[in-house]
């Protein structure tokens, strides 16, 4: 076969995928209805979590201050991240289906990469308002100022947006002829790419290699600030003072391992240990977890959060 007629017979192939099969959660009429129960469970403590924080916030005159307010930003990914994984793997489980139609994973795609990158952006950006706040507190209100907080954001949620669309039409531009299950309950690059037998894939490679080397600066850089926050916090001398510094520290801190932990080990564990369940656990862990126990974990250690929501919940809640 000549090298134009097996490429044409590869574009063949994947221009004739119309669906994807996705991952079966379970083998059994059984677990399939307790995984969809149990996916209803977490999906609607991230709805009710993350959109108590969301009124909250919006609704507390006194809240409308950067912290707050890059939190409102980060509830909102955590809501976009729920709705875009958790829908289609209960109506799977309800349904006893695996399927999902080539416009479908492209969405799925765009919208999961486009969330995250939100999301990893805004944690980044949170870590420079603790660390502005607790070693720069003179220069807080000029360097964080309402409009400067505004570009921030915009800049999160348009470099997630650039992000998603570059993988996305990079990912599916490639031409698919192994076949078109994934081996993911939801559709992920890295299990689109296995279906590819182009070398074109290497563009995507690539563009994944520039996003990790992203990721890492923006990791660096958290790791930095943070060994500047403690040290300026050892040097608190009133131990309330270093309480409370900690205590507007350790949520974020606590989110953002969460965030990072599950994602790193779900892609860099060894080989040796991988299985389908381990694979399967680890991918909840890192995409549907996330969203409903971020609520929880800032609202434990914030007594302002945790009595506006209180007001909200009983009532008591006024604009000002």
């Amino acid at each position: 076969m000549t090298e134009s007629s097996a490429k044409s017979q590869q574009m063949s192939n994947s221009s004739s995928i119309s669906h994807f099969l996705l991952l079966a959660l379970a083998d059994t009429r059984q677990l399939q209805l307790l995984h969809f129960c149990l996916f209803l469970g977490i999906s609607l403590a991230a709805l009710l979590g993350n959109g108590l924080i969301i009124s909250a916030v919006a609704c507390g005159h006194h809240l409308h201050t950067p912290m707050f307010f890059f939190l409102l930003n980060l509830a909102l990914t955590d809501l976009g991240c729920i709705c875009t994984t958790v829908p289609k793997a209960m109506h799977n489980s309800l349904w006893n289906t695996r399927n999902i139609s080539y416009a479908g994973c492209a969405a799925h795609v765009f919208l999961l990469v486009f969330f995250f990158g939100a999301e990893f952006s805004l944690l980044t950006i949170m870590c420079y308002d603790r660390y502005v706040s607790i070693c720069k507190p003179l220069h807080y209100r000029t360097l964080l100022g309402s409009r400067a907080c505004a570009h921030m954001a915009a800049a999160a949620w348009a470099s997630g947006f650039l992000y998603s669309l570059l993988h996305t039409a990079t990912t599916f531009s490639l031409p698919l002829c192994h076949g078109n299950a994934l081996g993911q309950f939801f559709c992920e690059i890295p299990h689109i790419l296995k279906l590819s037998c182009s070398k074109s894939y290497l563009r995507e490679l690539g563009l994944l290699g520039v996003s990790i080397c992203l990721d890492f600066s923006c990791f660096v850089f958290i790791v930095f600030s943070y060994v500047q926050i403690f040290r300026a916090v050892l040097r608190i001398p009133s131990e309330q003072g270093g309480h409370k510094a900690f205590s507007t520290c350790l949520p974020h801190l606590a989110v953002l391992s969460l965030f990072l932990s599950t994602a790193v080990f779900a892609y860099l564990k060894p080989p040796s240990i991988s299985s389908p369940s381990l694979d399967l656990a680890l991918s909840v862990l890192y995409s549907v977890v996330p969203p409903a126990l971020n609520p929880l974990i800032y609202s434990l250690r914030n007594q302002e959060l945790k009595a506006e929501v209180w007001r909200l919940m009983t009532g008591q809640c006024q604009k000002h």
